[in-house]
C-alpha cells in the first residue's frame, strides 16, 4: 500500500515474441498518452532497440525530448554505459575510506560481465523509484529474456542474502554495499505487482508460436505474482485480401487463432491490422495510437490504385545467389558452423531449421542447436526438442537440441566444482561455490554450453547450425567471450580464478573459429522493411568490431507478386521491393537472399523442404 501511495506515476510493460510489433505498440502508447497532456516516459531496456528509428531521431542513452510532441520524452538504455555508472556509483563513496588494496578487489569483483546485466536492471528500476513523469512505458526485450530480467530482482535478493552469510562478496561487488540494493529490487517487484500502478501488455501475431509464447510467459508470469491485462494482437490482414485465394489462407489461419484466443483467455484484446504503412514518424504512431485507444475510430488505407504491370515495371526481378558455400564445409575443412540473428521474430528459427534439412539433404551429417530461451523448435519439427541430442523424424542426418538454461547451469556448476575440489583448498572450493550462486552464472553455463558445442563436436557433426536469441542478446553473447577475457587478463595468471582457467580455452578457440570465414558463417534473417535492415546493419558493424564478418542475409517473409491483386497488397509489395534494394546496398559484402510468404505456418518438414529448395536450390 506503500507504494501506491507514493507513485502517482503508471507503469506499461510491453511484452511479447521479438518482431510482433512491441516498439510500435509501445511508441504508439506513449504518444497517445503524451497528446492527452500526460507527461510521458518511453523506455527501452532492448540491447537491440529501434525506439530512434521510429521516432526518426537520436535518443540514447539519457533522458531526450521526442521532438515531434510536447510531453514526450524517450530513453535507450546502454548496458556499456549502464555499467560504468554503476560501477562509478558503487566505486566512488569507498575511495576515501578504504585501502587502495581492497579497493582493487572491489574494482576486480565489478569488472566481471555478470556486472552488465545488474547495471542495466539497476538504471531500469530507478524510473519506477521517480515521480518525475505521469506514465513510463517500458519497451522490452523480446520474451524470454524479459522473463529472465523480471526474475533478477528475486535472484539478486536472494543472492545478496545467501551472500551476506558467506565470504560477503557477490560477482556485483560487497554485499554490503548491496543491502540498500536489495530494497530497492524488492520494492519495484512491489510496483509489479500492484494493478492499480503496473499494466502488463502482450503483443502478439495471430500466429500458433507468438500465442503459445505468450501463453507460456503469462503462466510464468504469475509464478512471480504478476498478472498481465491486456492482448494486442498485431498484424491482421484487412479483409480485402480475401479476394486473393492465397492470401485469404492465411487471413483464414488467423482468424482461427483470433477466435481461439478469444475463447481461452480472459484478457482486455486489442486488434490491430496489418498496415500499408511502416510504423515510423509521427502520423503513423498518431495513426497506431488511435486505432488502439479510440473505440470509435474507423481506420481508412488510403491506397493509390495500381496493377500488377505498373508495379513490376518499378523493380529488377531478383534471383537468389547460390549459398552452398555458406552452408556446407569449405574444401579441406571438416566442418561449417552457421550463426543465424537478426531481430526477435523475423523468422530465424524457420529459416535455421530450413537450413538444417537443406544440409541434411545434402548428405551432410547436420546438428541444429538453438541458444534461445523462447526457442520453438518443438513446434516446427512437430516433436519434442530439448537439451538432449534429438533425431529429426523421418529426417536422415539431421539432429536437434536446445539448450536449456536450468539444466545448463546444473551442469556447468557439476563440472567446475567437480573439477576444482581436486586441486583446490576447501577455502577456495567454498568461495567458487558462492560465486557460482550468481544469476549471471545462468548466462555464462548457457554460453558455455554454445561454446561445447563449436569446439567439441567439430568430429561429430559436418555442419552445425545455430538458431540464436535475438539481435541484442546474441552480440552479448558473441562478447562475452572477448568481456571474460579482458577480465581474466587484468587478473594476472597468479590471481586467476578456477572458474576463469577452466573455460578461457575453450573461448579462445571458440573465437577464433567464429573469426574464420572458412569454418563459420555469420547470418541475418530480416523483415524486409527498414527497421530490421537498419538494426542487422548495425549488428553486422558492430560484429565487424570484433573481427566476425557478415557472410548471408535473409529476407523472410517477401510477398510473391502473382499473389498481390489488390491495390493494398501492392502497395505492400513496393515497400518491400524498396527495402530489397537497401538491403543489398547495405550488405554488399554479403550474399542476399529471400524467402517469400506461404500461405500457411513454417511448421513440418513437407514445409521447411520447400523453404530449403527455395533459398537454397
Amino acid at each position: 500500500m506503500e507504494a501506491q501511495q507514493k507513485h502517482n506515476t503508471s507503469f506499461y510493460f510491453f511484452s511479447g515474441k521479438g518482431g510482433v510489433g512491441k516498439t510500435s505498440t509501445a511508441s504508439a502508447t506513449a504518444v497517445h498518452f503524451a497528446n492527452q497532456g500526460k507527461k510521458t516516459l518511453l523506455v527501452t531496456t532492448d540491447p537491440a532497440s529501434n525506439v530512434a528509428d521510429v521516432f526518426m531521431q537520436p535518443i540514447g542513452h539519457k533522458i531526450t525530448k521526442i521532438e515531434m510532441l510536447d510531453n514526450l520524452y524517450g530513453m535507450e538504455i546502454d548496458p556499456v554505459q549502464a555499467t560504468e555508472e554503476y560501477r562509478n556509483r558503487t566505486l566512488e563513496p569507498m575511495r576515501k575510506i578504504l585501502p587502495a588494496q581492497i579497493l582493487d578487489v572491489v574494482e576486480e569483483e565489478l569488472n566481471s560481465p555478470c556486472t552488465e546485466e545488474i547495471a542495466s536492471f539497476d538504471r531500469f528500476i530507478d524510473f519506477m523509484d521517480s515521480d518525475d513523469f505521469d506514465v513510463v512505458i517500458f519497451d522490452t526485450a523480446p520474451t524470454g529474456h524479459t522473463l529472465r530480467m523480471l526474475e533478477l530482482p528475486i535472484d539478486w535478493a536472494k543472492h545478496i542474502e545467501s551472500a551476506e552469510q558467506g565470504s560477503g562478496q557477490t560477482c556485483m561487488g560487497p554485499v554490503q554495499l548491496l543491502k540498500g540494493a536489495r530494497e530497492k529490487y524488492e520494492k519495484a517487484i512491489v510496483l509489479m505487482r500492484n494493478q492499480e500502478i503496473t499494466t502488463f501488455v502482450f503483443v502478439a501475431h495471430p500466429e500458433a508460436t507468438p500465442i503459445n509464447e505468450m501463453k507460456r510467459s503469462t503462466e510464468e508470469l504469475k509464478h512471480i505474482g504478476i498478472i498481465p491485462k491486456q492482448l494486442i494482437i498485431n498484424g491482421i490482414l484487412p479483409e480485402e485480401v480475401e479476394v486473393s485465394q492465397f492470401f485469404s489462407k492465411r487471413r483464414q489461419m488467423q482468424q482461427k487463432y483470433l477466435h481461439n484466443i478469444e475463447a481461452e483467455l480472459a484478457i482486455e484484446i486489442k486488434k490491430v491490422p496489418l498496415l500499408n504503412i511502416e510504423i515510423r514518424g509521427k502520423e503513423a504512431l498518431i495513426r497506431l495510437g488511435k486505432i488502439l485507444y479510440e473505440t470509435e475510430y474507423v481506420d481508412q488505407m488510403f491506397v493509390e490504385t495500381k496493377t500488377q504491370t505498373e508495379s513490376k515495371e518499378k523493380f529488377v526481378k531478383r534471383e537468389n545467389p547460390d549459398a552452398s558455400s555458406i552452408v556446407l564445409p569449405a574444401s579441406g575443412e571438416k566442418q561449417r558452423v552457421v550463426l543465424f540473428a537478426g531481430k526477435g521474430g523475423v523468422g530465424k528459427t524457420s529459416v535455421a531449421c530450413a537450413t538444417a534439412v537443406w544440409s541434411a539433404m545434402k548428405g551432410k551429417k547436420t546438428l541444429l542447436v538453438t541458444t534461445d530461451p523462447a526457442s520453438h523448435l518443438s513446434n516446427v519439427f512437430e516433436q519434442e526438442i530439448e537439451e538432449q541430442i534429438t533425431d529429426v523424424r523421418n529426417m536422415d542426418n539431421l539432429h536437434a537440441t536446445r539448450i536449456n538454461p536450468k539444466k545448463a547451469l546444473a551442469a556447468y556448476r557439476e563440472e567446475i566444482l567437480s573439477d576444482a575440489k581436486g586441486k583446490y583448498s576447501e577455502d577456495m572450493v567454498a568461495m567458487l561455490q558462492e560465486q557460482l550462486d550468481s544469476p549471471c552464472t545462468e548466462e555464462m553455463a548457457s554460453f558455455h554450453k554454445f561454446i561445447q558445442y563449436m569446439v567439441e563436436y567439430e568430429d561429430k557433426y559436418e555442419v552445425i547450425v545455430f538458431d540464436t536469441a535475438p539481435t541484442g542478446h546474441t552480440l552479448r553473447l558473441l562478447e562475452l567471450p572477448i568481456n571474460w577475457n579482458k577480465k581474466i587478463d587484468t587478473k594476472g595468471e597468479q590471481r586467476l580464478a578456477p572458474t576463469d582457467a577452466i573455460i578461457r580455452d575453450k573461448f579462445e578457440v571458440a573465437l577464433t573459429k567464429m573469426r574464420d570465414d572458412n569454418k563459420t558463417s555469420m547470418s541475418f534473417v530480416v523483415y524486409p522493411e527498414s527497421t530490421p535492415i537498419l538494426e542487422a546493419k548495425r549488428a553486422s558493424e558492430e560484429l565487424a568490431t570484433v573481427e566476425i564478418q557478415t557472410a548471408m542475409v535473409v529476407a523472410n517473409l517477401v510477398l510473391p507478386i502473382e499473389h498481390c491483386t489488390t491495390p493494398y497488397l501492392l502497395s505492400r509489395w513496393e515497400m518491400q521491393q524498396s527495402n530489397l534494394q537497401e538491403m543489398e546496398t547495405a550488405f554488399k559484402q554479403a550474399k542476399v537472399l529471400q524467402l517469400e510468404v506461404f500461405d500457411q505456418e513454417i511448421v513440418g518438414l513437407d514445409i521447411l523442404k520447400q523453404s530449403a529448395f527455395k533459398l537454397y536450390g
